[in-house]
């Protein structure tokens, strides 16, 4: 039977994590959320003792809380693995110093600013935040799988040109226009083509009708093209001549048709993600509770969009496994539920939530859910109602009990 794609733990995610590993099973993909320290007490009671035996300070024994996990969670990553952690401003530096330490910093593979709130924060003194981040780091940036260049970055309108046949693309100049790149430093790129500009047929022989073209800057100095002429004589089709107008007076010119779809398949071409992510694109923490009140309720205060988890997502293979032991209200295996829904792939996700008692007076005390994790519980069987489960079987439920029973054995994947 296949693995379902979403599996439930309700624990300590430490004790979890240490029996993950001892069963030997391993993820592609970790993102966690966790306690950012804005001084509510942590569900998590480690020994909060330093080296020398006294109380530890508040960053202290934060760092103290995150560091054996962030080691376990290493245990149970896969070669290819990447691990997103969210924070804000009351620990970024600290869990970067630490995540340096734990992944060794010659993994790390970026320190993202993510734009959730984008009106601010109003309440308290000083600006009004509206980022948060994202740490990634690899377990071996040499092998690790992610990449950082993905479909959705691609915006449509950057491409508004369209031929007959509705290919849509943009013209970039065959000339390399970066003036380092010259006949000095490129001497094999500085050659004529010929081309026809009222055909737009261009070539590296010459032919009825064309003329011969040189690259130039706009300034009239010689300058080099972008592609061989190998390059060029194979894909005629990927090039056009026409008349410009520059400093100079009118001259042909050489252009390059940038395709939105990388051929005729419609492959979807890939641009690469900046360090910035803006609510636009991702959602936003009003979005997010919309999100889980359209599912059970609005249980959660501060939960994280959906679209942020599916841009992480998105940077992973297809078939990632993906943890979170963090899981507060489950946006990771809604996110992984939603991605396979569309995509069709065999994404997987384990959720691991300590039963953490809820705020007195929330919203979620008032619906009777004591735990935090009743909320990621009830989110993740809504998800199953809601989106399926692509023929596997539905949401798994284990207890850290039956865990660490089975794993002194390899847990079978699949089961």
């Amino acid at each position: 039977m296949r693995e379902p794609w979403n599996t439930f733990v309700e624990g300590d995610n430490l004790d979890v994590l240490r029996a993950l590993a001892k069963a030997g099973e391993k993820f592609d993909l970790i993102y966690i959320d966790p306690p950012y320290n804005t001084g509510s007490l942590f569900a998590y009671q480690d020994d909060r003792r330093g080296e020398d035996g006294r109380r530890a300070g508040r960053h202290e024994a934060w760092v103290a809380m995150m560091r054996p996990r962030l080691e376990a969670a290493s245990a149970v990553m896969s070669d290819r693995a990447a691990i997103y952690v969210s924070i804000d401003d009351n620990e970024a530096a600290h869990l970067k110093v630490l995540m340096d330490e734990v992944f060794d910093e010659r993994n790390r593979l970026a320190q993202i600013v993510v734009n959730l709130n984008p009106k601010g924060r109003q309440l308290g003194n000083g600006f009004a935040t509206s980022h948060e981040y994202l740490l990634v780091y690899a377990k071996d940036a040499r092998s690790c799988a992610l990449e950082s260049s993905i479909p959705e970055a691609v915006n449509e309108r950057d491409f508004p040109l369209v031929t007959d046949d509705g290919r849509h693309y943009r013209r970039l100049p065959l000339r390399n226009t970066n003036k380092k790149f010259n006949p000095a430093t490129a001497k094999t790129l500085h050659f004529p083509v010929w081309g026809d500009p009222e055909s737009g047929r261009v070539a590296v022989e010459p032919f009825a009708g064309a003329q011969e073209i040189w690259p130039v800057f706009g300034d009239g100095r010689p300058a080099v093209w972008r592609w061989s002429a190998p390059l060029i004589a194979a894909r005629p089709d990927d090039l056009m001549c026409r008349r410009v107008r520059g400093k100079l007076g009118e001259r042909v010119d050489v252009y390059q048709r940038d395709w939105l779809s990388r051929d005729a398949s419609g492959d979807a071409r890939r641009k690469k993600l900046t360090t910035i992510w803006l609510a636009e694109e991702i959602g936003s923490t009003d979005s997010a509770v919309a999100e889980l009140k359209s599912l059970v309720g609005p249980l959660f205060e501060s939960p994280k969009p959906t679209g942020l988890i599916r841009r992480i997502l998105a940077t992973m293979p297809l078939d990632a496994r993906v943890l979170d032991f963090f899981a507060g209200s489950g946006t990771t295996g809604h996110a992984v539920a939603l991605a396979n829904a569309e995509d069709g792939a065999r994404r997987t996700c384990w959720s691991v939530q300590i039963a953490e008692a809820t705020r007195p007076g929330s919203n979620a005390a008032k619906a009777e859910m004591a735990y935090v994790s009743d909320i990621t519980r009830a989110r993740l069987r809504a998800v199953v109602a809601a989106h399926g489960n692509g023929g596997a079987q539905g949401l798994v439920e284990r207890g850290l009990g039956e865990l660490l029973e089975t794993s002194g054995n390899a847990v079978t994947r699949g089961a």
